[in-house]
């Protein structure tokens, strides 16, 4: 088992691991619905998406829907647990090839996740619905410490945990200047910040 799959199996709270049911069609894909989900939930949001919403971008009745997933909250928990997981993964693939700094390639990497303008899937969660659902805020939580574990890997491969401060900075940064490019500063000003914010934290 890999360094991430030890790390991301954590993720997620207990009830997110529900069991399928029945009903649901025969060539059901659940990893490939709950990203269908998760795309839903992203361009309108955890409220707004309603079930028929859901149901036809899936393409599954309320009836199979019920009985895979529960509820639109179960739903939206257990997307958010495999966006967690395969953000991961893409992290520690950044790590794993990265030329040069495979910490500030970490960073970068963070500051520009697929999502683009919209930002993270998980930090706009965490933001926006951590203060109302405990679940949401679980899983942000364990995200972002799985995300500092990765980093300390990354700067001290033999005593992660002795870098696990300068990890927890990283990570900040990382949320920081995601922040800035969600909201529409120039790339140019975002790289200067980075390249401060590098000699800062690693003056050497």
């Amino acid at each position: 088992m890999s360094d991430t799959a030890d790390i991301r199996k954590t993720i997620g709270p207990k009830s997110v691991g529900r069991a399928p049911g029945p009903g649901r069609p025969r060539e059901f894909d659940e990893t490939k619905a709950l990203e269908t989900a998760l795309n839903v939930f992203w361009q309108k949001g955890f409220e707004a998406a309603s079930l028929d919403d859901l149901t036809k971008a899936m393409g599954l009745s309320r009836s199979s829907f019920y009985g895979t997933f529960g509820s639109k909250q179960a739903l939206f928990h257990r997307a958010l647990v495999q966006y967690s997981h395969k953000a991961l993964d893409n992290l520690q693939g950044v790590a794993d090839t990265a030329a040069n700094d495979p910490v500030m390639a970490m960073v970068e990497a963070l500051a520009d996740p697929q999502g683009g303008s919209r930002g993270c899937m998980l930090i706009n969660c965490v933001t926006e619905l951590a203060p109302h659902d405990q679940d949401v805020a679980t899983i942000g939580r364990r995200h972002l410490e799985s995300i500092e574990e990765i980093i300390a890997k990354a700067i001290k491969p033999d005593n992660p945990e002795a870098a696990r401060d300068q990890a927890s900075a990283y990570a900040s940064l990382a949320i920081g200047t995601l922040a800035l490019r969600k909201a529409g500063v120039p790339a140019d000003r975002i790289a200067k910040t980075l390249a401060q914010a590098k000699s800062i934290l690693n003056p050497d």
